[in-house]
């Protein structure tokens, strides 16, 4: 394997076991990432607010990616680059989701949006980012605020089926794709975790075939694709798996820590 000199990896059902728990021995590979003088940093399809109580045990000194990578913030949580869904495609998003009986939320860069405070997956996100909604009747006042859009749904196919809808909807005015069986997200057109990967090697003057990074679900897939070795998580679908040129054992067995241990081994 290319020496690796930055790592960039995903969060949930990566970094993160199923209870969002930061293991011992995930927190002790990221410290090794950094002794070894390797680059480390992160990306979500969390909201910006979500991601803050991962900097100081990872001490993360980098720029790291919320919203699937289109808002770029520095480790104070400043934006370093940010965009928006457009207000238009918003509306078309929210709209179909709600046809559909699928439970909405908006991110804007500071804030979680809901009219639904008894969704059936508030209290799971609740615990996950550490942060609570906000209640609003209607979404129209936000949607030139629209930093990303969820559709919550314990009705896995029914998101599978409404992320294919979605895409052709909304075509390249914005990106459709599931982060979790459970979450479709809708992100800024132009911007994924792949371009964040691209933009992070850059700003760091380090050559995408040297950059490794590691995830578990379809919206990894574009970082995949842009770094020259990809670790797919072991609870992560065939599919993913298929596309990474690595698989490591799943977030309920430290595959993260595993993985780093790959990383390692050959900066050594």
């Amino acid at each position: 394997m290319t020496r690796i000199a930055l790592v960039v990896s995903d969060v949930d059902g990566t970094l993160l076991t199923k209870d969002k728990i930061l293991t011992d021995d995930a927190r002790a590979a990221v410290r090794r990432l950094h002794e070894a003088g390797i680059g480390f940093t992160i990306v979500s399809s969390r909201p910006t607010i979500g991601m803050e109580f991962l900097v100081a045990p990872l001490a993360i000194t980098l720029p790291f990616g919320a919203f699937n990578g289109s808002s770029i913030v520095d480790a104070q949580l400043q934006p370093v680059a940010q965009h928006l869904i457009p207000s238009a495609v918003a509306r078309r998003c929210i709209d179909m989701l709600g046809e559909r009986g699928i439970d909405i939320w908006l991110f804007t860069n500071d804030r979680w949006l809901t009219r639904n405070p008894d969704g059936e997956y508030v209290g799971h996100e609740k615990r996950a980012i550490k942060h609570d909604p906000t209640i609003v009747p209607d979404f129209t006042p936000y949607l030139g605020q629209a930093c990303k859009i969820v559709g919550a749904s314990s009705d896995a196919a029914l998101l599978q089926r409404s992320e294919a809808d979605m895409q052709q909807m909304v075509g390249n005015e914005a990106t459709a794709v599931r982060s979790q069986t459970y979450y479709l997200d809708v992100t800024p057109p132009g911007h994924d975790k792949g371009t964040f990967v691209a933009d992070i090697a850059r700003r760091l003057g380090v050559s995408l075939d040297n950059v490794a990074t590691i995830g578990d679900m379809q919206n990894d897939l574009p970082m995949f694709a842009r770094s020259g070795t990809s670790f797919a998580m072991g609870n992560a679908s065939d599919d993913v798996k298929s596309r990474a040129t690595h698989v490591t054992e799943s977030n309920e067995r430290d595959g993260f820590a595993r993985a780093m241990d790959i990383v390692l081994a050959t900066s050594s």
